[in-house]
């Protein structure tokens, strides 16, 4: 079997090195994707006995879909509706297709798909490289052009490659395989890859300059759970290699730190502020995973905010960077376009006390003589910091406080 799979891809890098394809090169992602997919507020709940409502099924999809229409989400930017694993029955049909579970989706996909189209929103499913996916319903090993053209035939727009049960050095050239028989189909696909995350967690080296040129999004770190621990961990594994990821982030290409969880039962307020915050710094992708039939008014609001939002949606398309980190408290900046920089101060403390701070221009690399500091959750507090006045502030414990700071010239 490893023979053949060995095989297989290098006939693919044949392909791949005749054509002088090297990339995907679909226009897609100029800015962070935003969206909705199933996998860390639903996960892989097939019972639709028990709990029709929750379980991974078309209902489901559509009810989302319908929400993300009518309240406000697609018009903030949210546009990908995207279901993750265990959409599959155990089995390919006869010709090698894919094809879902017929009870939990009794309409099929393509019908599936047209239904959000229909609401001027866009499709994203689920793969994986190996030969089965992580729940454990077929893979695309020795199948991908098949699933690539399923796929376009389907209407999908966004795929979520994954890389359970495969070969972790058969990566490069499968995901560039994949790519390269998407980029074939003529359909304008965008290619959501797992690739660095297994080698990092496996201790191998990432050809991030690869991983760009094949993928528009790539996981660098292990699943957000429905906690503060997991967002923070996540934080502080992009602060050790923010230099490192930084480089490769861009229009067309994505570093993903998972999903936004805001709206489940792990996040306190202030707590959903920081992932919000933070996910605008990174020049994350803003994919949430969680039930907006019943979110919180408090969590949707800061979903809908347009100020993090532009932040985050940047056309310069820079990623944030980790300035320093002292004391539990966190200082990250991001250069945005119009001379502007977002400056986000994290505590990440749990003492129950606000941290009252300060800081000069140069604490934040920041070189003209004035800045007037906004805030950015609501636009309307400004302050004005020179090199004889610090700013000065208080951070709440779990808390963050975000900021776009501009030059003046007085």
């Amino acid at each position: 079997m490893f023979c053949q799979m060995t095989c297989w891809i290098l006939v693919v890098v044949a392909i791949l090195a005749v054509r002088g394809l090297h990339g995907l090169d679909n226009g897609l992602g100029l800015t962070p994707p935003m969206g909705w997919l199933t996998w860390e507020r639903f996960r892989c709940n097939m019972d639709c006995d028990r709990d029709p409502d929750n379980c991974i099924s078309e209902h489901l999809i559509k009810a989302m879909a319908d929400i993300m229409a009518a309240n406000g989400y697609r018009d903030a930017g949210y546009e990908y509706v995207i279901i993750d694993d265990c959409w599959l029955g155990p089995e390919r049909d006869t010709n090698g297709r894919l094809v879902p579970d017929p009870n939990r989706f009794p309409s099929g996909i393509k019908n599936l798909s047209a239904y959000v189209h229909s609401k001027n929103l866009k499709f994203g499913i689920y793969q994986d490289f190996g030969t089965k996916t992580c729940g454990g319903f077929p893979g695309s090993e020795f199948y991908m052009q098949t699933d690539a053209e399923t796929f376009a035939d389907w209407g999908v727009d966004y795929l979520k490659f994954d890389g359970c049960n495969s070969n972790l050095y058969d990566f490069p050239s499968g995901y560039e395989a994949m790519g390269f028989f998407l980029n074939k189909t003529g359909r304008s696909i965008f290619y959501s890859c797992e690739w660095p995350f297994y080698k990092i967690v496996s201790g191998l080296q990432v050809d991030f300059a690869k991983v760009r040129k094949t993928c528009n999004l790539w996981r660098n770190y292990y699943d957000v759970q429905d906690s503060w621990s997991s967002v923070l961990d996540i934080v502080n594994f992009w602060g050790s290699n923010s230099k490192i990821f930084t480089k490769y982030a861009g229009p067309g290409g994505w570093n993903d730190p998972d999903m936004i969880i805001l709206g489940n039962f792990g996040l306190s307020y202030e707590e959903e502020r920081v992932q919000m915050a933070m996910w605008a710094i990174l020049a994350a992708p803003l994919i949430m995973s969680n039930d907006l039939r019943h979110i919180r008014s408090s969590s949707k609001a800061l979903l809908l905010n347009r100020n993090l939002i532009a932040i985050n949606q940047d056309k310069l398309g820079i990623q944030g960077i980790l300035l320093q980190k002292q004391n539990g408290i966190q200082i990250w900046s991001r250069d945005l376009s119009f001379n502007r920089t977002a400056v986000a101060f994290l505590n990440e403390n749990s003492d129950g006390m606000p941290r009252f701070l300060s800081f000069s221009l140069v604490d934040l690399k920041l070189t003209s003589s004035t800045y007037n500091f906004t805030e950015a959750f609501d636009m309307k507090t400004n302050i004005l910091v020179t090199r004889q006045r610090p700013l000065k502030i208080k951070v709440n414990p779990h808390g963050i406080n975000l900021y776009i700071a501009k030059e003046m010239h007085l």
